[in-house]
């Protein structure tokens, strides 16, 4: 029985080995058209795009997070104030990249608290407009001292829902 074994295992081996030695050219695969998902007019968008805070005349790259419910900037001289009995603030935004600076005055939507892990941190809230690809969002931002991140601009899940899907292996989908 042992030598039919061995004998079939022989016989094999001869046969499939010389097609290991053929070298086989690979096709050469057509360009494919990514075309965007209907029903998500950003299409497929990666984990760091850019995006400009409209008036602003820069880019800025901004870290895509499907994990932050909602989407954040770093500003500078933050001063809330009064303005016809409502809240507003005042505060810069400056590039780092550029240095492009630009001052903004804007109501105050609300106070969010951001929940984490030793102390949980209030922040206000303000509508901004946001230019992504090729579409102008008009979306509400949390005022942050985000000068210890990368990036500048959080772009979350109120910007994304409906409007995007995010592959995490791919970046800048939208130059």
């Amino acid at each position: 029985m042992k030598f039919i074994s061995k004998f079939f295992f022989v016989c094999v081996a001869a046969v499939l080995l010389p097609s290991c030695k053929t070298q086989v050219t690979p096709a050469i695969v057509p360009a494919v058209e990514v075309k965007k998902p209907s029903g998500y007019p950003l299409g497929i968008i990666g984990a760091v795009e850019p995006a400009y805070i409209l008036p602003m005349k820069s880019q800025f790259f901004s870290r895509i997070d499907t994990g932050a419910e909602n989407s954040s900037i770093d500003v500078d001289n933050k001063k809330t104030f009064e303005r016809d009995g409502e809240k507003w603030v005042s505060f810069d935004i400056t590039n780092r990249e550029t240095g492009e600076k630009h001052h903004f005055e804007k109501p105050v939507i609300r106070q969010a608290t951001i929940k984490r892990i030793h102390k949980d941190e209030k922040r206000t809230v303000v509508s901004m407009d946001l230019k992504i690809g090729d579409k102008i969002i008009t979306e509400n931002f949390s005022l942050a001292h985000r000068d210890k991140f990368e990036y500048q601009v959080l772009i979350g899940r109120n910007i994304l829902t409906g409007r995007a899907l995010v592959d995490t292996s791919l970046s800048n989908t939208l130059n």
